[in-house]
């Protein structure tokens, strides 16, 4: 069997690097995953506030606003011995929850779980320069799309299990599992065999070099429409999501039953990471995001329709079709940007796509107080296609404007 009708499971783990990044993506996605539900219960069960819990993902989320900023120490220096320094960090720094007991503490836990935000921008973006120079680039496809498979199958279990360990242990033995995921990580960094060359002594001012990341997103004809699309994406995702109950409300059900349409969703992001390696192949970046916009622009139309069966299949479709668009731009990200940029280029693009999902959320929770959500869902649906059609929208010429020097995109 040749590498190309090889499994992509097997091709990534066949490769000893490519399966040790991956090791760590499960590793550390298994405890962050814990940790963001178990601390947004430990502030209800201690003060009886849901919007004091809500903070908690604030906390969490706020930091990547500076990704462009955090991004530039990834550039800095080697990324691996700052990825062993980084979980080292973050390992610490969470047995420090241990002394949350009390309302008074809450100021603790908000603190460590700002800075776990912002730590884990600068791993992000460490980690996808790494994951560029050690995971051969025939394979970069497939391990973008087991590592969303990895993450999404970490959301369903994790936050059982987390929930399960804070009801029996309380709050600081989910942070002291989660403490033990980084020490974890730490090593399977540490037995990479990846050689990266010192970064060279930074010139100009430290905003000039921060702004490099976004003019050569800006600058690059491949990168600006997926990382567009992308956040106007994950804008209308943020505000399906606050869809979410009053959708389960039209369908007569209680509100646990949100937990099946996660699992669902999450069931067609699994099965989505595992065929995006052939897909891109297959199809390329930009052609692979619209396929999924779309389908994720027919989903979310469609849930306005008050049906069980709709509402399951809407829910998978919309699990298939998100990630599409995210895996897309990271894959391109890593193939499109050279090595001395990839930290700060991908903390960029990471807050440009993400931090829309944050916007989409609270404009999403105003807006369900005060229309019906079906026209909202079919509204979304309408932008979402529009989306799609754009980044499809002659990509010929796309490709032979990226023939070009980048000094002649961005002559400064």
């Amino acid at each position: 069997m040749t590498s190309r009708t090889t499994w992509p499971v097997v091709r990534v783990l066949r490769d000893r690097d490519a399966g040790l990044c991956l090791s760590g993506v499960v590793v550390s996605g298994f405890g962050t995953s814990a940790l963001w539900l178990a601390s947004g219960v430990w502030v209800k069960d201690l003060t009886g506030s849901d919007g004091l819990a809500a903070l908690c993902v604030l906390a969490l989320w706020l930091p990547v606003l500076a990704g462009p900023w955090l991004g530039t120490l990834a550039d800095r220096v080697r990324r691996k011995p700052l990825l062993i320094c980084v979980n080292l960090l973050l390992g610490a720094l969470l047995l420090a929850l241990v002394a949350v007991d009390a309302p008074g503490d809450l100021w603790l836990l908000y603190a460590v779980l700002f800075v776990y935000g912002a730590a884990g921008v600068v791993h992000d973006a460490a980690e996808s320069a790494l994951v560029a120079t050690a995971v051969d680039p025939s394979l970069l496809g497939d391990f973008n799309g087991l590592r969303m498979t990895a993450n999404e199958g970490m959301k369903l279990l994790a936050p059982t299990a987390g929930a399960g360990l804070y009801a029996t242990y309380g709050g600081a033995s989910v942070a002291l599992l989660d403490a033990a995921t980084f020490v974890l990580t730490t090593g399977v960094y540490a037995v990479l065999r990846v050689r990266e060359e010192k970064p060279a002594p930074p010139t100009g001012s430290r905003r000039g070099r921060t702004a490099e990341g976004a003019r050569h997103l800006w600058a690059h004809p491949v990168l600006r429409p997926l990382v567009l699309a992308g956040g106007a994406t994950m804008l209308c995702a943020g505000l399906n999501g606050a869809m979410l109950y009053a959708v389960v409300d039209d369908l007569g059900r209680s509100p646990a039953y949100a937990g099946v349409l996660y699992a669902v969703q999450g069931a067609g992001s699994v099965a989505v990471g595992l065929l995006s390696g052939t897909a891109l192949r297959h199809l390329g970046e930009r052609r692979f995001a619209a396929f999924g916009i779309a389908l994720l622009a027919l989903a979310v139309a469609l849930r306005a329709v008050p049906s069980d069966a709709v509402a399951l299949a809407c829910g998978a479709a919309i699990g298939a079709g998100l990630p599409a668009v995210l895996i897309a731009t990271l894959t391109s990200v890593q193939r499109e940007t050279p090595d001395a940029l990839l930290g700060r280029v991908t903390a960029t693009a990471n807050t440009l796509v993400y931090a829309p999902n944050v916007v989409g959320l609270a404009a999403g929770a105003a807006l369900v107080e005060l229309v019906s959500h079906r026209p909202v869902l079919v509204a979304l649906g309408v932008v979402l296609l529009v989306t799609a059609a754009l980044l499809v929208q002659n990509p010929a010429r796309a490709e032979r404007t990226v023939s070009r020097s980048p000094s002649d995109a961005n002559p400064a």
